[in-house]
């Protein structure tokens, strides 16, 4: 019960960091799982569907707030959406799995701390190859990796100069409900309910929608994200040395 009750709240405190900075928080929940040494594979699916459901939640609140712009994401999810069907396909178990998770981790640790690339205040015009080359690079990583991809988009957006942080968190919240729905419907593995699962379900998406609305509307929560970015480190490094 202790065991399940620390899970929940774990995952409560992860739908609402990621939410609020428009992510849906599956590499996060995988962390989370594999610090309790739960088996992630009997969770892939339901970790989607999670997915789906807080990044939509992030979606909508930025949308509403006015940062979303459909021509920064659009060219992204032509090559994204598809690949991440097809690296689902190709899901990856054991160590090369772990590993590169674990190195996933790094990049939401470095944005929950505000380590970041400068901001551009005058964005620049999104580039056609490069934005087909980076989705589809991004989306068969996220398919196999069973996450969203926004934790690799939002930095790459910000990096070249192409959104501002907000608009970067609306872009990705849409890019992250797309490729993990396109990663569901490609996974052959079967979605696992039982009753503690129903129970982390509820407080991760819970987290989410509070997380997402708060993080919208400019919400200062700077001691949480330490204490967040304090367990994915542990959890990277778990899965980087310890697995």
């Amino acid at each position: 019960m202790e065991l399940d009750i620390s899970i929940a709240f774990a995952l409560y405190l992860v739908g609402f960091l990621y939410a609020s900075v428009g992510h849906g928080g599956a590499s996060g929940y995988i962390a989370v799982l594999s610090l309790f040494s739960i088996p992630v594979s009997t969770y892939k699916p339901l970790i989607l569907v999670l997915n789906i459901l807080v990044a939509g939640m992030g979606f909508y609140h930025f949308w509403k707030a006015g940062y979303f712009r459909w021509k920064l994401c659009r060219l992204f999810l032509i090559t994204s959406v598809p690949a991440a069907f097809i690296g689902s396909k190709y899901s990856l178990e054991g160590n090369i799995y772990h590993y590169l998770l674990g190195l996933a981790l790094v990049l939401p640790i470095i944005k929950l701390l505000g380590i970041k690339p400068n901001e551009s205040e005058n964005p620049k015009p999104v580039k056609l190859l490069p934005a087909l080359l980076i989705g589809s690079l991004i989306g068969g990583l996220s398919g196999m990796l069973n996450i969203g991809g926004g934790i690799f988009l939002s930095p790459v957006l910000i990096l070249l100069g192409w959104a501002n942080v907000k608009e970067a968190a609306a872009a990705s919240a849409l890019f992250i409900v797309l490729n993990s729905l396109s990663g569901l419907l490609g996974s052959s593995a079967a979605l696992t309910i039982g009753p503690s699962a129903i129970t982390w379900f509820i407080m991760a998406a819970t987290g989410g929608i509070t997380g997402a609305y708060f993080g919208s509307s400019h919400f200062q929560h700077l001691t949480v994200r330490y204490l967040l970015s304090a367990v994915l480190t542990i959890a990277s490094v778990k899965l980087l040395f310890f697995m």
